[in-house]
């Protein structure tokens, strides 16, 4: 990756210069502007289509049937549909490329955060797809409990889980986790902070909002696809 126009186009002489390679396009990612905001973030989108353009001018991108401009994190994919909006004809079709993967699945707790329709909202909202269910399997204490889902199953590089609700082992009606918190994981266990309103026992199913989807679905090669009453009737195949 590089951070100047000049550092692109010494990038592009060398594919030039090379008889294996093609330069098919330009692609950036905008989500680690720094102090980003949406004027610093459209500004940068215009450099990055500014340089496309001025590498056709160049006849960079001679030969090719199409253009790639490619760009867009799931922060921002807002600003990359308005400033891609503005492109001008090229020599060539340009193949815009939003490459907005968390819109899949969406979370509960960083994509809830910097979602762009929370600049929009009357434009509707995304709905988390991703709850991990585990299964209470200790509870040494009033104010603790242990459930059997650790960092082996559950992202936990930005925020740990958020309990959700509690389906009882008995088979009784699901219900709000009200009370229970995620306070750390170990490898395979997740550990929990009980207050006197959680109604937790040895057996009970906890299901847990997670955050950041990149590294939720890394961990998981097959996901369960459920209903909304947990019926399992399809699975997922990820390739991380």
């Amino acid at each position: 990756g590089v951070r100047t126009e000049a550092e692109c186009a010494a990038v592009a002489d060398a594919v030039a210069g090379a008889r294996t390679l093609r330069l098919a396009g330009v692609a950036g990612y905008e989500g680690e502007v720094p102090d980003a905001d949406p004027e610093r973030v459209h500004a940068w989108l215009r450099r990055l289509v500014a340089l496309a353009v001025e590498f056709d001018k160049a006849g960079r991108f001679d030969g090719l049937e199409e253009i790639v401009l490619s760009a867009g994190g799931s922060a921002w994919f807002d600003a990359v549909a308005d400033v891609f909006a503005e492109v001008p004809d090229l020599s060539r079709p340009v193949l815009k490329l939003l490459r907005s993967g968390a819109y899949v699945s969406h979370d509960d707790g960083h994509y809830r955060e910097l979602t762009p329709f929370n600049r929009v909202p009357e434009e509707g909202a995304l709905e988390p797809a991703f709850r991990l269910w585990s299964q209470v399997v200790s509870r040494p204490s009033p104010e603790q409990a242990f459930t059997n889902a650790g960092k082996r199953d559950a992202a936990y590089d930005l925020h740990l889980p958020f309990a959700q609700v509690v389906r009882p082992a008995d088979g009784g009606p699901e219900r709000p986790a009200t009370g229970v918190e995620v306070t750390g994981l170990s490898d395979q266990h997740a550990w929990l902070r009980t207050s006197g309103e959680a109604d937790l026992a040895v057996g009970d199913w906890v299901g847990a909002g997670l955050s950041h989807p990149c590294t939720s679905f890394d961990k998981w090669q097959l996901i369960p696809l459920a209903q909304a009453d947990g019926t399992v009737v399809d699975y997922i195949r990820t390739f991380f």
